[in-house]
């Protein structure tokens, strides 16, 4: 079998194209020579106004007359000197010579302050209304400072400044700390109790006037641990008038952990109070323990007194019942607990008990039916 080829190309053919003739020739070159003098015409022209009175700007704008003779300024910006003054207008921001507004407190918005008459966050209630310093200008209690609260001429810095300074100064810290001395000077010849060295803890020396260390107090716990009030009335029976005497039983206070806005909390120094309480209250350990066992106890009979006295008046509110069950018996007087009867069996189960094969029946008290239970 023969493999098929590619035929031949036709040949192209190409029109037979005359030679110019001597008059189309001519035309052509008259065309070109007209179209040369006009763009030398332009250019010509294009010189001529170059040489003008007519200013232009190197991207081609034109320049007025009024403007300065010296082109080269204006492709240059504006000298320093020729802008800087020292008259500067009112108008004129500038950051770093901006001045700290002073703090004013909460004030209204620009298109509500025809309507606000007060500064709210000024006002003070006196319990006879709500006045600011500006209605009572006399009234002491409205200019005295608030205790707590930033006075008016100090800033904030001034203020976290000052609380810092009157917190170590409370806690006997860092400057504010006595400083060691082996000499007998008032304050400063303190030793501590257990081990006699000098660097005791000066807040509880001021407070509770016992000279510890800070490594005692860790190694004797049993002594030297804080008790709340509320477990120094629980554990030791002590009152309200006896924690309240700073002779009698010193404390120390702190902020409330739970709550900031709750009074401080009053830690008392376990061995004060266990010395107050076994040598000067009660006599002796023993008498502290059978006090709070006694307690307990009329603490116990008082709640079973209540709940008594709960099923008494229960008793009373169920009367009715008690006159219904006597109807239903046939006058016969009947006992609280009796089931007031509908005319149908209703079961009364007993205890569950367990058989011999491992499982749980209960039985009806009346009856006698048994039914087992499956406990999970």
């Amino acid at each position: 079998m023969e493999r098929p080829s590619t035929p031949p190309s036709k040949p192209i053919s190409r029109p037979n194209i005359s030679p110019l003739t001597p008059e189309v020739t001519r035309r052509i070159e008259e065309n070109r020579l007209r179209a040369k003098a006009l763009r030398e015409a332009a250019i010509a022209r294009e010189g001529a106004e170059s040489t003008s009175t007519t200013r232009t700007t190197p991207s081609g704008f034109a320049i007025p007359q009024s403007a300065p003779q010296d082109l080269s300024s204006t492709s240059r910006k504006r000298a320093h000197a020729s802008i800087s003054t020292s008259d500067i207008p009112s108008t004129s921001r500038d950051a770093r010579t901006t001045a700290q507004k002073p703090d004013d407190g909460i004030s209204p918005a620009r298109k509500f302050k025809k309507y606000v008459d007060h500064d709210f966050s000024k006002m003070v209630d006196t319990k006879g209304g709500f006045l600011t310093a500006e209605d009572d200008p006399w009234n002491k209690a409205l200019h005295a400072p608030k205790e707590g609260e930033k006075p008016a001429h100090m800033t904030l810095k001034e203020w976290e400044r000052h609380q810092l300074l009157r917190d170590l100064r409370q806690r006997k810290e860092g400057p504010f700390e006595p400083g060691l001395s082996v000499l007998g000077e008032k304050g400063r010849g303190e030793k501590c109790r257990e081990c006699g060295g000098l660097e005791v803890d000066w807040l509880w020396v001021e407070v509770f006037k016992c000279a510890v260390c800070g490594v005692c107090k860790e190694k004797f716990p049993e002594r030297y641990s804080l008790l709340t009030k509320t477990e120094a009335k629980d554990d030791y029976l002590l009152t309200d008038p006896e924690l309240k005497d700073d002779e009698l039983l010193p404390h120390l206070s702190k902020p409330n952990p739970h709550k900031s806005h709750w009074h401080d909390m009053n830690l008392f120094l376990r061995y004060q109070v266990e010395e107050y309480a076994f040598k000067t209250k009660w006599g002796s350990a023993e008498a502290l323990d059978a006090e709070f066992e006694k307690r307990e106890l009329e603490k116990k009979q008082r709640k079973e007194a209540k709940f008594k006295s709960k099923l008494k008046e229960l008793k009373k509110k169920t009367r009715t019942d008690a006159y219904r069950r006597n109807l239903k018996n046939g006058n016969r007087e009947g006992q609280f607990g009796d089931i007031i009867g509908t005319g149908k069996h209703e079961h009364e189960w007993g205890a569950t008990v367990e058989t011999a094969d491992g499982m749980t029946v209960k039985t009806c008290v009346e009856c006698g039916m048994e039914v087992e239970e499956l406990e999970f």
